[in-house]
């Protein structure tokens, strides 16, 4: 797979590419360095992995309006850069949900309208089932 996008394939490359594959949920440069702290890997050697995989289509890169990128493993033969289904995100806790079993569909309030332009990634914000929970009991 990383040769397949012209890259070598390096011990830290694949560490990278098998924490993601692991996770159900995007995860962050620090979230990635924590998992792979015990392989040696220094932070720097791990956000240049995750940059050049995400350059090279193998990972999304998601910026979800919170200062924190996070980066997803892209399923094989998808090399667009982006993530093909939409994500939630908790406005309380900041938890982060693929929405792989769902689809969001736009429609238009007026005949004849337009979207602005070619969409690329959909987040959807709100309060998780915990933070409802929570919510509800105080």
């Amino acid at each position: 797979m990383i040769r397949g996008a012209g890259l070598r394939s390096t011990a830290a490359r694949i560490a990278v590419i098998q924490q993601l594959a692991s996770t159900l949920v995007p995860q962050s440069h620090s979230e990635v360095a924590e998992a792979l702290d015990d392989f040696g890997f220094d932070q720097s050697t791990i956000y240049r992995c995750l940059t050049e995989l995400s350059d090279a289509g193998l990972l999304a890169r998601l910026e979800l309006g919170d200062s924190v990128r996070r980066f997803e493993l892209l399923q094989s033969g998808q090399s667009t850069g982006f993530s093909e289904h939409p994500h939630f995100m908790c406005v309380d806790c900041g938890a982060i949900s693929c929405l792989d079993d769902f689809t969001v569909r736009l429609n238009a309030k007026k005949r004849g309208a337009e979207t602005p332009g070619e969409i690329v990634e959909v987040l959807l914000k709100g309060h998780c089932s915990k933070c409802s929970v929570s919510d509800s009991a105080n």
